[in-house]
């Protein structure tokens, strides 16, 4: 009917109107009960780690957010009453978390993941709005987003909320219970956990049905499938899950590094309900089978490879048992050849000589670390290599990450440091190694294609962690 006209015409016309600048709510009006409300929300919703430039001033904005249409920097959402959101009223700031809309009337790139704040319930919605409203104000200026044509062309994304956004709030599921229901609140709402763990497609819209919570990217690192954890081929307990999303670590799947350290953070502050509740609706998630799962991954992980390997490989025997060896030129031997394959036995010969220097490489570097009986537990905890579920994934990209750039901020300070190896292991030398981790400690997988490429790209893409 004409109402129904009328929402379409709504939803699709691109100018939307600003709404009144107010002198700001006074913080004394929400009472400790929901301003502590609020702060939980935040620490589900972690803002504090999109919200926050390195070195930079709590919730200030002004972090360097990589996608694939261009760099999104976050805002400031203090209370600042020019820089901030300090003179934003309630209804401003609903409309921004619900409908991607800034106050301004500017539509909202959806790398603020409004498609997940929308599901918010009203009380939850007003005590976010209150906490954020009573920290301190800072005052300043995030870095402008400047998309090139046609992603720059913010009235499009209009059209991209019709296809993609729904902004009703969370709905319970009558036929799941209390728990179930609370951690499906949490997974998809605040916290929207797909965002980062739901694959996109071409117009960066997270995928749904089977694909939801299949695995995704955040910031150059893989983040892993979450709808096979208790069916996976290294399946999860519900008491594992706990513990890794409390301390960010589980002995038999690994530390919680790269983006995921920061999300540990604010989970930790969460009551033990909510995480079970997480725990218990992720461990329901339908999805792929594993194996068909594991095989997309594993073709996409093959496609996106180089063939740098046959012209790295006879290098390796001159790896130095030194971890800081001056980086080895490559030999043209396997370059100047127009054999398309190598003969079996040179590549068995190749093999054998890169994990050799990989196995040099792990005794001098790793080894007092992740080797039981190896000595001391010497920054923490001494997690084992055997079980860790970077060195069964179908992509090598993780633990090249955790390689390159340590583990400078864990989750938790008890969890202890890495250092990085960025700067003394040159590109090859990262290959041997992760090639000779993979072929000891996942012996039953497929061996990566050893990608110095790659491992350039990570190296330039990411920051330390």
């Amino acid at each position: 009917g004409a109402a129904s006209v009328a929402t379409l015409a709504t939803a699709l016309w691109p100018l939307k109107p600003a709404l009144p600048l107010t002198a700001g709510p006074d913080p004394s009006l929400y009472s400790v009960q929901a301003i502590e409300r609020g702060r939980l929300v935040a620490a589900a919703g972690d803002c504090v780690a999109c919200h926050t430039a390195p070195g930079g001033a709590r919730n200030a904005g002004g972090l360097a957010l990589e996608t694939p249409f261009g760099t999104i920097y976050s805002t400031n959402i203090t209370p600042d009453p020019r820089t901030g959101i300090g003179r934003w009223s309630f209804a401003a700031f609903e409309r921004a978390m619900r409908q991607g809309v800034h106050q301004d009337g500017r539509q909202l790139y959806p790398a603020f993941p409004y498609t997940a704040y929308a599901k918010l319930s009203d009380a939850d919605m007003q005590a976010l709005y209150g906490y954020l409203m009573s920290q301190p104000a800072v005052a300043a200026t995030p870095p402008r987003t400047e998309l090139g044509f046609p992603f720059n062309l913010r009235p499009l994304l209009a059209g991209w909320n019709l296809l993609f956004h729904d902004p009703k709030p969370f709905t319970p599921d009558p036929s799941q219970d209390a728990e179930w229901n609370r951690g499906a609140y949490l997974v998809e709402g605040v916290g929207h956990c797909a965002a980062c763990h739901s694959p996109r497609n071409a117009l960066g819209a997270e995928k749904g049905g089977l694909a939801y919570l299949a695995g995704g990217q955040a910031e150059g690192w893989n983040a892993p499938a979450l709808n096979q954890l208790a069916t996976g081929e290294r399946a999860w307990s519900g008491e594992e899950l706990f513990q890794y999303l409390r301390t960010g670590y589980s002995p038999r799947h690994g530390v919680a590094a790269g983006p995921m350290a920061p999300v540990i953070h604010g989970l930790a502050e969460l009551p033990a309900s909510d995480l079970k509740a997480i725990v218990t609706y992720l461990m329901a998630v339908p999805g792929r089978t594993p194996s068909a799962a594991r095989a997309t991954a594993t073709a996409t992980a093959t496609a996106t490879a180089t063939t740098t390997a046959t012209t790295t490989a006879t290098a390796s025997a001159a790896t130095s048992a030194s971890v800081v060896a001056a980086p080895a030129a490559t030999t043209a031997t396997a370059a100047a050849t127009n054999t398309a394959v190598p003969a079996p036995a040179a590549v068995s010969e190749a093999i054998t000589l890169r994990r050799a220097s990989g196995e040099r490489i792990y005794q001098n570097a790793c080894a007092v670390c992740h080797e039981a009986g190896s000595g001391p537990t010497l920054f923490g905890v001494k997690p084992l290599l055997g079980q860790n579920t970077n060195l069964h994934a179908a992509s090598p990209d993780n633990l090249i990450q955790v390689i390159l750039h340590g583990i400078q901020a864990p989750a938790d300070d008890a969890l202890g440091y890495m250092p990085a190896f960025g700067n003394s292991l040159d590109d090859r030398q990262i290959g041997d190694l992760i090639d000779y981790l993979r072929a000891r400690f996942a012996p039953e997988e497929e061996a990566w294609p050893v990608d110095t490429t790659t491992i350039g790209r990570l190296r330039q893409h990411a920051q330390p962690q």
